[in-house]
């Protein structure tokens, strides 16, 4: 906030000194309102919105305790604690400055001031009142966000068992520290559940900081997440705080964690372990304070049997792991979230539709839906916009023609060894390697899946 926008508010019952302030500090460019009676502070605050409350600490005559300018400071604080008071007297002690401190004020000035160090006191006051109305509106936009997902568990849509299983899950968690790893195809809703653990955790206030691992290029990997100063490198041209410094509080989510490469999983590794940065360019750590969830769709503990993602590293991120199902598997919960999506795009684009047809849902049952909840939202905001009648049919919903899993699957040969083959090999690709998902939907245990795995050369 430059100078010349920036409001102060001076108490004093002494008609001189509040003359002395107006003239000098309007002369610097500063907007100056002055109040004799303390007791005008409450509609001031409300009406004029000052940075700075120059405030006295005495308005009783021959008082010296300062108990009425501790008094108001506190009032001024529970009214607007992002404004900055400094408090001036006549009698100056080093108890009462340090007790003002300690109370909230920033600074402690002493009648007669020296404008020149009354000057340089006031910028960096409000230098500090924008910082901090940036961090309260950084942190009243984190709570409207979160007030928006006043649902159970916000746009986590479903009454199917298999995500009951993951809504107890995120409610034991949510309210610990600890790391969470999500597992899910694209589209299920991986980031959904990163935020609802926020949101219920003891850091919801605070700030939630999503980064896409796998958009992180080798070179803008420590840039991005631990930061830089200025000369760093060619266009470091100021210093620059890294996600982890902004999320400290708070949560840091770390989306597609296995597209990271071994030597950024081991810089990763590090700063976990340590819970500090250092910022490129840098030689002094930086301490942080994140909570960590992670995600990923690739078949991350395979991955680390085969050597491609480091055993330690995945011990550090799955604390708890949440394995979020693909649509298909709870095909009860498709109609509840076509009505969802029907009702959010008809408001949005003003459409009046009252439903779809059954041949509709039947049309949509029918589908394999690899890309999950996301690929049938994107579906039904299509189909809204597009539609022309009052209801949407199958035809306002041009699906890809992918075979449904639960179509039948012709055989070459029908030897029983040849068709467990086929099944495991056919299962394995649809899950991109994925055996836990594998011999969930063959109905194996992961020790079973893998001796026929070994058997058949898989």
């Amino acid at each position: 906030m430059p100078a010349d926008a920036a409001r102060i508010l001076v108490v004093d019952d002494d008609q001189d000194v509040l003359v002395a302030a107006r003239l000098l500090l309007k002369q610097q460019g500063y907007q100056v309102r002055t109040k004799t009676d303390p007791q005008a502070i409450p509609s001031a605050l409300k009406q004029e919105s000052p940075a700075v409350v120059l405030l006295d600490m005495n308005f009783t005559q021959e008082a010296t305790s300062g108990r009425e300018g501790f008094y108001w400071l506190q009032q001024i604080g529970e009214l607007d604690p992002t404004v900055v008071v400094l408090l001036i007297t006549a009698y100056g002690d080093v108890e009462m400055a340090v007790r003002a401190i300690k109370e909230g004020a920033v600074d402690f000035v002493l009648k007669p001031w020296q404008n020149e160090k009354l000057l340089a006191t006031l910028s960096a006051a409000v230098e500090l009142h924008r910082s901090r109305r940036e961090a309260h509106n950084l942190r009243s936009r984190q709570q409207r966000l979160s007030a928006d997902l006043d649902q159970p568990f916000g746009d986590l849509i479903g009454q199917a068992p298999v995500l009951q299983e993951v809504f107890q899950a995120m409610a034991k968690v949510a309210a610990t520290d600890a790391s969470v790893l999500i597992l899910g195809e694209n589209g299920t809703g991986k980031e959904l559940v990163a935020r609802e653990i926020h949101r219920r955790s003891a850091r919801a206030d605070e700030v939630f900081m999503a980064v896409d691992m796998g958009s992180l290029s080798e070179t803008l990997f420590e840039s991005e997440l631990f930061g830089h100063v200025k000369g760093a490198f060619t266009d470091a041209r100021s210093d620059r705080a890294g996600r982890f410094e902004i999320a400290s509080g708070g949560t840091l989510f770390l989306d597609e964690i296995g597209n990271l490469s071994l030597p950024l999983q081991v810089k990763l590794l590090a700063a976990l372990q340590n819970q500090q940065i250092v910022r490129v360019g840098a030689n002094q750590p930086v301490q942080v304070d994140v909570r960590l969830i992670c995600a990923t769709n690739q078949p991350i503990h395979e991955m680390a049997t085969a050597g491609t993602f480091r055993q330690d590293l995945l011990y550090r991120i799955n604390t708890v792991e949440i394995p979020l199902p693909p649509l298909r598997e709870r095909p009860e919960d498709l109609a509840l979230l076509v009505r969802h999506f029907l009702d959010l795009y008809r408001t949005k684009y003003r459409k009046a539709l009252t439903g779809l047809t059954a041949e509709a849902l039947a049309h949509l049952r029918a589908y394999a839906w690899p890309g999950n909840v996301r690929e049938l939202q994107h579906a039904v905001e299509r189909a809204v916009i597009m539609s022309e009648g009052n209801r949407l049919t199958a035809d306002d919903f041009p699906l890809t023609a992918t075979p449904s899993p639960r179509e039948a699957v012709a055989f070459d040969s029908y030897n029983l060894e040849d068709v467990e083959h086929e099944v495991i090999a056919r299962a394995l690709h649809k899950h991109q390697g994925n055996v836990s998902q594998t011999a969930r939907e063959l109905g194996l245990t992961r020790t079973a899946l893998y001796r026929r795995m070994e058997k058949y050369g898989l």
